[in-house]
C-alpha cells in the first residue's frame, strides 16, 4: 500500500518492527488466574487456549478463510460477509474509525518510553493506549501510572499476532490473555480493542464482540514506525505536516494512529500534542462515540 498522508485506511507496522526478546515478567501471577488456568506463570509469546463457556464458536463464520498480511486474493472484495479492513478498508456497523474531533491513539506500550509521553502531554489530555499483554506483565506500574493519569485503556492482543492468520482458539488466547493481563495490573475489563495492523474481518470481530468488545482503527496513520529506519527518510516534520493536511481537508475531525513502545514515536507524539493539539483538546476514543470506558471495574 503506498503512503498517502490523506489516506485514511493506511497500513500498519509490518512485524519485523515488533519486539520479540522481551525482559522477563515482573507482574505476579495471580492466584485467581492459577485457579481458573491451572498455570502458575505468565505466558511466553503464543499463549495457551483456555476454553471459555461464554464463547460460542457456532455464531463464527466459516466462509472467511485464514490469510496472512497481504493474501487479499484469498478473500472477495464485494463480500461484506467478510468485511476485511487490512484488505479491503471495510469497516463494520460498530468500528469505532474517526472521531468528531482530532484524537491521538497509541498501541504497543506500556513502554520505557510511556512515562516520557506522559509526562509531556497537557495534563488535561485523556488519551486511548491499546497495550499488549506481554508489555503490562513486565511494566505493570507504567500500565497502572497510565491509568492513574486518567487515560482509557484498551486491548492490543497478547503478544501482537496478525489475527486473520490464526485459528479461532488462537485469537481467543490472544485476546484473553491480554484482558487477564489487565485485569490483574489494574482490576478492569477492556471495552475498546485494536487489532494489530489492523487485520480485522468478521470472523475476528465476531469473537471479539463475545468478550463484550468494540473494534477501534483509525483515518490517519502517522506511520510513526517508519522513524525506526533512516532509509524511510520519513521524518517528524513529514508526519507534522501531513496531519495539518489531513486535518484541514477533514475538517478537525479523525483518529491518529501513534505508538508508545519506543522513543523515536513518543517524542513524534509529543509534537503532535504540543503542535497540533494545544488549543482545541480530544477525546478519548468512548468519548468519540458516547461509550463507556471499561466493561467493568473491580475495587
Amino acid at each position: 500500500m503506498s503512503v498517502d498522508p490523506l489516506n485514511p485506511f493506511a497500513a500498519d507496522p509490518p512485524s519485523s518492527q515488533q519486539p520479540v526478546v522481551l525482559p522477563p515478567p515482573t507482574l505476579k501471577f495471580p492466584q485467581w488466574l492459577t485457579d481458573f488456568t491451572g498455570l502458575k506463570e505468565w505466558p511466553g509469546m503464543d499463549p495457551p487456549y483456555i476454553p471459555l463457556d461464554f464463547i460460542n464458536f457456532g455464531v463464527i463464520p466459516t466462509n472467511i478463510p485464514l490469510h496472512g498480511q497481504g493474501q487479499c486474493e484469498l478473500l472477495n472484495n464485494g463480500d461484506l460477509s467478510q468485511c476485511s479492513f487490512d484488505c479491503f478498508n471495510c469497516v463494520s456497523f460498530d468500528d469505532v474509525y474517526t472521531c468528531p474531533k482530532l484524537s491521538q491513539t497509541f498501541d504497543d506500550g506500556p513502554s520505557p518510553f510511556t512515562p516520557k509521553l506522559l509526562n509531556n502531554i497537557k495534563p488535561t489530555t485523556r488519551s486511548t493506549f491499546f497495550t499488549l499483554g506481554v508489555q503490562i506483565i513486565r511494566y505493570p506500574e507504567i500500565y497502572r501510572q497510565t491509568v492513574s493519569k486518567g487515560h482509557v485503556m484498551g486491548s492490543h492482543t497478547w503478544s501482537h499476532k496478525f489475527l486473520p492468520g490464526l485459528s479461532n482458539e488462537q485469537i481467543i488466547a490472544q485476546i484473553e490473555w491480554s484482558i487477564w493481563a489487565m485485569n490483574a495490573t489494574s482490576g478492569h475489563l477492556p471495552k475498546w480493542f485494536r487489532p494489530p495492523y489492523g487485520g480485522i474481518d468478521n470472523r475476528v470481530r465476531s469473537i471479539i464482540r463475545q468478550f463484550g468488545m468494540q473494534a477501534v482503527l483509525w483515518d490517519f496513520d502517522t506511520f510513526d514506525w517508519k522513524l525506526l529506519d533512516s532509509s524511510n527518510k520519513h521524518t517528524s516534520k513529514d508526519i507534522v505536516n501531513n496531519l495539518k493536511l489531513f486535518r484541514e481537508k477533514n475538517g478537525g475531525k479523525g483518529l491518529i494512529l501513534e505508538h508508545d513502545a519506543v522513543i523515536n514515536t513518543v517524542d513524534v507524539g509529543i509534537e503532535i500534542n504540543q503542535q497540533i493539539l494545544k488549543n482545541e483538546g480530544q477525546f478519548t476514543v468512548p468519548q468519540c462515540v458516547g461509550g463507556i470506558d471499561y466493561i467493568k471495574k473491580f475495587v
